[in-house]
């Protein structure tokens, strides 16, 4: 199957779809199609970026379409049975548009997508923890100094990880996949609650309910599954050419996961990391930076909860366990052994 065969059947299925709910032998068939070849997915969203660009266009001018005649069946690979020819040449030049679109928006970009107006941005500041409803009744939760852009359609719900890190609590609609991109990686889901982080070399995922399909845009291979526990790790386009299925790691307590996600109630949880990791995590919240001047003070382990924003408490706990010493300035925190 060529790319413009699932482009064009991706527009094929974006206005059945924009017409309302599919009937059960019509979604059986476009999960059928879906599944059928990884590329259809991006297809699809720059199908449904295209449609949701014409219509806002449309009505931004004052405008609106008739609505689309609706179709059963299976996969569309023909054209569907028309009442009269008027119907037949809105749905042929409803179709010729969004193919435009779609050719538009791999010129621009889905971000370009994300630009247009009603859409909503949430940032967080420095030391910042948002707790946000989304439109569809799903909840975000986002980490501090980080941007996303939620952008919601009829058929679709997409978000763009910007820069830092998000829970999201998706509500269940079957209709509208959401879709978190994050750089060049991409997460599916329909009902479920996971995590994403951006980071220098790429993408950690972390499902806490359900399951997720994550793959990343310049593969070819099968997306992945992500299950409830699991926990993946994606390397950016700039690494080395990482199988997500095979970074994958089961974290296989209830605990674990509420640790990794302490960030949502203002804690930091540490079983056994270092000292050095420890430091960078806080510093993601605080102006004042702590530095750690003793390598192998660094690599200690350490143990404990700790608030995000309380940098001065986490310096003085440290210098008592280690029996270091702990210095405080305007400027930032220094930690050294004692005696140096």
């Amino acid at each position: 199957m060529t790319s413009a065969s699932n482009d064009s059947e991706a527009a094929d299925w974006a206005i059945r779809r924009e017409n309302g709910p599919l009937s059960e032998p019509e979604q059986r068939a476009f999960e059928t199609w879906l599944a059928g070849d990884e590329r259809r997915a991006g297809a699809l969203l720059r199908a449904d970026a295209a449609l949701a660009f014409l219509d806002r266009g449309r009505a931004l001018a004052g405008l609106g379409f008739n609505d689309a005649p609706h179709v059963s069946g299976h996969v569309p690979d023909s054209e569907p049975e028309f009442g009269d020819g008027i119907e037949r040449a809105h749905w042929l030049s409803r179709r010729k548009l969004v193919g435009g679109g779609m050719a538009a928006l791999v010129a621009v970009g889905i971000a370009g997508f994300l630009a247009l107006p009603r859409t909503e941005r949430i940032v967080t500041q420095l030391g910042e923890i948002k707790r946000t409803p989304l439109a569809d009744g799903s909840v975000a939760t986002v980490n501090t100094a980080s941007r996303i852009t939620v952008a919601m359609s009829k058929n679709m719900r997409n978000v763009s990880l910007d820069d830092g890190e998000a829970w999201f609590e998706v509500a269940h609609d079957r209709t509208r996949p959401f879709v978190v991109r994050a750089g060049d990686v991409s997460i599916r889901a329909v009902g479920t609650a996971f995590s994403v982080r951006r980071t220098d070399g790429g993408v950690d995922i972390l499902v806490t309910e359900g399951v997720v399909e994550a793959w990343r845009d310049d593969q070819s291979t099968t997306p992945s599954r992500i299950a409830q526990g699991e926990r993946a790790f994606v390397a950016d386009a700039k690494g080395r050419n990482v199988n997500i299925a095979q970074n994958a790691v089961v974290v296989r307590t209830d605990s674990e996961i509420d640790r990794t996600l302490a960030w949502r109630n203002g804690d930091l949880a540490l079983n056994g990391e270092t000292l050095d990791y420890a430091v960078e995590e806080l510093n993601r919240y605080n102006r004042r930076k702590i530095i750690v001047g003793d390598r192998e003070l660094g690599r200690s382990p350490i143990v404990g909860y700790f608030k995000v924003n309380e940098p001065d408490n986490f310096a003085h706990s440290v210098a008592s366990l280690f029996n270091a010493r702990a210095q405080f300035s305007q400027e930032g925190i220094r930690i050294d052994t004692n005696g140096k």
